[in-house]
């Protein structure tokens, strides 16, 4: 069945095709081939069916015409003229013989392009002449034919202005006096007038149609005042005040974009300077935009309406019309004072003294340094403006066009029909060559079908009507009058008031002589400068086109000829300085306008095709437009990327640091808005379609990888310290994702990190970071830290470096590449500052963020094996220094005191020749140790992150402590989070309008596997307690070589050469050296070797065995007991034996400190790995220990570690 065709376009208008994109883009977004409309489209034709004798006027009209268009095209091309000389080749030497074809072939060329200009010249010679003759035709005492026209004026003032123009281009001023030296001057003053008035009584609507007047009106003055008599003459008509109020108000006249004219000496510069007055601007504009809005208003609700009142809407659409006319008016305005200042900023080049670089282009003084910062944001604010009055008038065409319609209608039938008729019945009652030219007025424009009060206009002058008779009223008919119906009114207009002498005293609406009462004459007046407002109004379109061309601000012809430069550097472009301000300057209230300038390429391609014709100009302003257009794509993403990585690294910054600095308001960022630009999916440029939002998606996640990867080149390049700053720069950049991912549908960080980390295989557990973390342990770590057992740090050793560890510089980066502002980032780098000379707990939670469950495991699993082949090499070595002690080694004589100890331990330890192995033992010892306590750092920090998700999702999955400190369930079968969704899910399922109660099942189902899957992890194990049973696995295979069984089944004392007896050796070793030779402190060591020395004893079974018979503990035994003995002294001996004991206070301290330390890591060792319950544990492919599962400590047992990477 057919839908009918009412209901289908009912449905229709429900669509809005309208979305969400900002208007921050001006009118000239498309290229047209026509703008322009307000001139005759049949070129007067019709006039002679109105019979008023203007077939010569019209005539005459149609030559200015032709010829001003033919004026406009050699401008045009003289303007843009390119020199060709310096394409010419150059012959070289050896082709002399080829010279006279060279020369013919250059003829050839020139040819064409004189041929140009000798056009150019004869066409000068026919508009001069035909200038001339008009004006001595209508300057003639005697009125042979009727005119001029006010059209005909404006033609020949026109047809003045541009050759005035092209004299000004060719710097050939003198040829216009010469030219017209020949003819009578005195419909010069003619003209004279008609300008002054024009321009006193802002006559001319669009600002071209003024700077014409201005241009032409000098050079009148010039021709009408050769001499003395005509210079009276002149200022008896027009006041010598008048014509230096005109100067002195327009000092500088735009002639070409990048030319201007001085016709009167130059003043002050207050009154070009767009930026002095930008509060009236902003006020105009403000009033204006309320104001349209509000007439708008009225006229959607008129136009909703039905049976609405005659004189309500003929009130609604004559305000429309008006605010119309002051819209116009103000466009004209304001780009007249964009015109205007160029022409005084191109009048008054930047001195030499104030410019940037020493050498520079003429264009460059002009322009580019002769723009302030306020300058450009005053410009660019009022570009702004002209287009978003100019776009929003635009908008409503449709909707006002009938309004403006009627209302011209009206005003003119308001006029010949009533105010005529007024005037016919009385002033010009008597007078019938008066009241002629009123009643040719009444029967060329009125409209009587309109009138519904008369039906025969023969009436009108045989009738004495009472006044309510005479109130005519028409019907609102949006039936606007021609062209040359405008052109006719005018001229019967100026017939008379003049009365056929355009030279009378006091102007054209003068009370000189004319016998036309002042009321009279003022209405006429009114309605003399309506009409020429009329065109301008009904070819809507066109004019807003016309007050919103703002493309001069691009050209540059005359400069490019004048500098001998093919083009100049972007930097030089207006355009271009205009969308670089915004970005340098980051104004919150300029940023949407950061597409405004681009209209301006789109203004100058459209008068480079339609009024240039050039096609190499449209070719450079595209070439521009598409660089320009890259780089605005590249900085507003570097400004988009700054200011929320800003914004981010302000928000992780401490709080407590912002406070406690004086100045800590520069770390808060200045909120920018970026919203619009975020919208932009159509940005008309050149008549393309760009999608911005787009553009900027895509170099926004090239600028996440680069950033992510210079980060990860940063640590590569640093030593593993920098971990914490390396894991705060991602933080910062993560959140800075999560900004900007609320307005762009960027690529997902995490997908991100793992591909420029080379970890986007499944079956790959390495990355950059891990692989990098693991190297620098290797090559840097675990041979040059030492630790500090006190603070939990490992510090780098001052005494050397066992192995060098090599790197390259790093590179540089970008400013937003840390952490946006320079504020911020000397902040983040003074905190990281803290981190940087120390290894300890905070960097293993970065360590632990950074590589995760799936990296983690095989940097444990490398450095268990690290830890086996370090005891694998030193099987050799402590071979080697078992073989260097005595075959009877007993315990410490306490006869002898501590210089006998001293005595016997030197004579034991006999490693003299083993200094090099010893040496090697010790750092071996150091690398274990650390290995060791790394574990133990990482065993504290995971312990941590569990109890963190212990407790936060204990309470949904149901678990409670007991009383003894253990965790029991409180239900039984579910947990509280699979009954809340089980609940819910039923509630819903059971609902006969549940859409789809499969999603809700599924939900539930999920649910109780999540509750599986925490409960799985809940219990897990300790990374620590598994490296020391791998250690534990790795010892046994070395057991019978580091503990013999003794053979008598008692404990060997004399002849023992276990681990424990080398272990001793060493540690007193390194402990006397450190005392006696302060260049080999234990800073070299620190405390890893005991962590070693001691873990591997405890492993071994060896510990009482060293606290009983290590060489250090039998040391202090002996000092006691001397000690308490000297007590007992007499006094003289007693001190004497008490200086003896000082001079090995410091041995003596060196090993208490040495005891305690031992003992606090063989407690810790008692208390994670009880000997007699040796215990491994297993790790799960996702990372997380399996708590204490029981087996044979064998190093097979650990392969379900991730291999180390070959």
């Amino acid at each position: 069945m057919a839908i009918p065709v009412e209901e289908a376009i009912a449905a229709l208008s429900t669509f809005s095709l309208e979305d969400e994109q900002p208007d921050v883009q001006g009118l000239a977004v498309l290229l047209s081939n026509e703008r322009y409309a307000t001139n005759s489209p049949i070129e007067y034709s019709d006039v002679a069916a109105y019979r008023l004798s203007l077939g010569e006027d019209t005539k005459a009209i149609n030559q200015l015409n032709t010829l001003i268009q033919e004026g406009k095209e050699m401008a045009s091309l003289l303007y843009t003229y390119r020199s060709c000389v310096k394409a010419l080749p150059q012959l070289p030497d050896s082709m002399k013989h080829n010279q006279a074809d060279l020369y013919l072939e250059t003829y050839q060329v020139l040819d064409l392009e004189m041929s140009r200009l000798r056009e150019i010249q004869r066409w000068q010679a026919s508009s001069a002449s035909k200038l001339a003759a008009d004006m001595q035709r209508f300057s003639r005492p005697e009125r042979l034919v009727n005119g001029p026209t006010i059209t005909h004026f404006w033609s020949m003032l026109k047809l003045l202005d541009v050759l005035l123009q092209l004299d000004h281009l060719k710097n050939a001023k003198a040829s216009l006096p010469n030219d017209f030296s020949w003819y009578k001057r005195t419909f010069t003053q003619v003209l004279i007038v008609f300008c002054v008035e024009s321009l006193e009584l802002d006559f001319a609507l669009l600002f071209p149609e003024r700077h014409t007047l201005l241009r032409v009106l000098p050079v009148l003055v010039v021709l009408a005042t050769s001499s003395e008599k005509e210079s009276e003459s002149l200022y008896k008509r027009v006041k010598i005040n008048r014509l230096l109020n005109v100067f002195k108000n327009d000092p500088v006249i735009p002639a070409f974009p990048d030319l201007h004219l001085s016709p009167a000496a130059i003043l002050k510069e207050l009154h070009y300077l767009i930026l002095n007055h930008m509060g009236t601007i902003r006020a105009e504009h403000d009033d204006f935009s309320i104001r349209f809005a509000s007439a708008m208003d009225q006229m959607i609700r008129l136009k909703s309406s039905d049976g609405v009142d005659n004189d309500w809407s003929r009130d609604i659409k004559g305000n429309m019309y008006d605010i119309v006319v002051e819209g116009f008016q103000l466009l004209s305005r304001w780009t007249g004072r964009i015109w205007e200042q160029c022409a005084w900023k191109f009048s008054r080049p930047i001195p030499d003294s104030q410019q940037n670089p020493t050498t520079c282009f003429d264009y460059e003084k002009v322009v580019r340094y002769n723009y302030t910062a306020e300058e450009r944001r005053a410009l660019l604010e009022l570009i702004g403006y002209i287009k978003s009055i100019g776009l929003m008038m635009q908008h409503c065409d449709t909707l006002v066009s009938e309004a403006l319609w009627e209302t011209i209608h009206m005003e003119v039938q308001d006029f010949v029909q009533d105010k005529l008729d007024t005037m016919l019945r009385t002033t010009f009652r008597k007078k019938k060559d008066l009241s002629r030219i009123l009643s040719d007025m009444r029967t060329l424009s009125a409209d009587w079908m309109a009138n519904t009060s008369k039906a025969d206009p023969e009436q009108h002058s045989l009738h004495q009507e009472t006044e309510e008779m005479r109130q005519n009223t028409f019907y609102p008919r949006p039936v606007a009058p021609t062209a040359a119906q405008i052109h006719c009114l005018q001229f019967l207009i100026c017939e008379l008031v003049s009365g056929g002498n355009l030279r009378k005293p006091g102007g054209l609406f003068g009370n000189s002589g004319s016998g036309i009462p002042v009321e009279d004459l003022k209405q006429l007046e009114t309605f003399f400068y309506k009409l020429s407002f009329f065109l301008h109004i009904l070819d809507y379109t066109a004019t807003i086109g016309t007050l919103t061309d703002l493309g001069f601000l691009w050209f540059r012809e005359f400069y490019l000829e004048s500098s001998r430069v093919i083009q100049f550097p972007i930097e030089c472009s207006l355009p271009w300085m205009l969308v670089d301000h915004v970005i340098e300057s980051q104004d919150a209230g300029l940023l949407e306008s950061i597409l405004i300038p681009f209209d301006l390429y789109n203004d100058s391609a459209q008068h480079a095709l339609t009024s240039l014709k050039q096609r190499f100009l449209y070719d450079e302003i595209e070439a521009e437009v598409d660089l320009c257009f890259d780089l605005l794509a590249q900085k507003l993403n570097e400004i988009i990327f700054t200011y929320y990585k800003s914004c981010a690294a302000s928000t992780l910054l401490d709080s407590s640091f912002t406070y406690a600095c004086d100045d800590g308001e520069k770390y808060f960022v200045k909120p920018l808005r970026f919203d619009a630009i975020f919208k932009l999916r159509r940005v008309m440029v050149l008549g393309r379609t760009i999608d911005l939002r787009s553009i900027i998606t895509q170099r926004m996640n090239k600028i996440f990888r680069e950033n992510i990867d210079f980060l990860l080149e940063r640590f590569e390049n640093g030593d593993l310290c920098g971990v914490v700053e390396l894991q705060q720069l991602l933080d910062i950049l993560e959140l800075t994702h999560q900004s900007i991912s609320r307005f762009l549908e960027l690529d997902s960080y995490s997908l991100m990190l793992s591909e420029m980390q080379e970890n986007l295989s499944l079956v790959s557990y390495s990355s950059r970071v891990s692989s990098q973390i693991w190297s620098e342990m290797q090559t840097d770590f675990l041979p040059n830290f030492i630790l500090c057992n006190t603070t939990q740090r490992f510090v780098r050793s001052i005494k050397g470096i066992h192995h060098s560890s090599h790197r390259s510089s790093a590179s540089t980066g970008k400013p937003y590449f840390y952490c946006g502002s320079h504020d911020l980032t000397m902040a983040y780098q003074g905190l990281a500052g803290l981190y940087r000379d120390f290894f300890g707990v905070p960097h293993m939670f970065a360590v632990v963020k950074l590589l995760g469950s799936r990296s983690l495991p095989a940097i444990i699993r490398a450095l268990l094996d690290h830890i086996s082949s370090k005891i694998t090499g030193l099987v050799p070595k402590i071979n080697a220094l078992q073989e260097a002690l005595p075959k009877s080694i007993g315990l410490l004589s306490f006869d002898g005191g501590i210089a006998g100890c001293q005595k016997i331990v030197h004579e034991i330890l006999t490693w003299e020749a083993k200094s090099e192995v010893k040496t090697e033992v010790l750092h071996d010892l150091k690398e274990i140790g650390s290995a060791l306590y790394w574990m133990s750092i990482l065993d504290i920090v995971l312990r941590q992150i569990d109890t963190t998700q212990f407790m936060q999702s204990a309470p949904w999955l149901g678990l409670v402590p007991e009383n003894d400190g253990q965790v029991k369930h409180a239900y039984s079968d579910n947990t509280p989070f699979t009954t809340l969704l089980s609940a819910a899910t039923n509630a819903v399922t059971s609902s006969p309008a549940c859409p789809n109660p499969s999603t809700f099942l599924v939900m539930s189902k999920q649910a109780e596997a999540a509750s599986l899957l925490y409960k799985s992890n809940l219990n897990s194990g300790s990374v620590l307690e598994y490296a020391l049973a791998f250690t534990s696995a790795a010892l046994d295979r070395h057991y019978s070589k580091w503990s013999a069984t003794p053979k008598t089944g008692f404990i060997d004392i004399t002849t023992s050469k276990d681990f424990y007896r080398i272990f001793s050796g060493l540690q007193y070793s390194y402990l006397e050296d450190s005392i006696n030779n302060p260049s080999k402190k234990q800073e070299m060591l620190g405390d890893s070797v005991a962590w070693a020395g001691c873990t591997i004893m405890y492993l071994l079974g060896q510990q009482q065995h060293f606290e009983l018979f290590d060489f250090s503990y039998q040391f202090l035994n002996v000092a006691e007991v001397e000690s308490a003995t000297v007590s007992h002294y007499q006094s003289s001996e007693r001190t004497k034996s008490s200086n003896f004991l000082q001079c090995y206070e410091g041995i003596l301290e060196a090993m208490r400190k040495a005891r305690r330390l031992n003992n606090h890591v063989f407690s810790m060792l008692r208390a994670r790995c009880p000997l007699e319950d040796k215990v491994a544990c297993a790790i799960k492919p996702s990372g997380a220990p399996v708590h204490r599962m029981k087996f044979m400590n064998t190093v097979s047992a650990f392969e379900t570690l991730p291999q180390r990477a070959t």
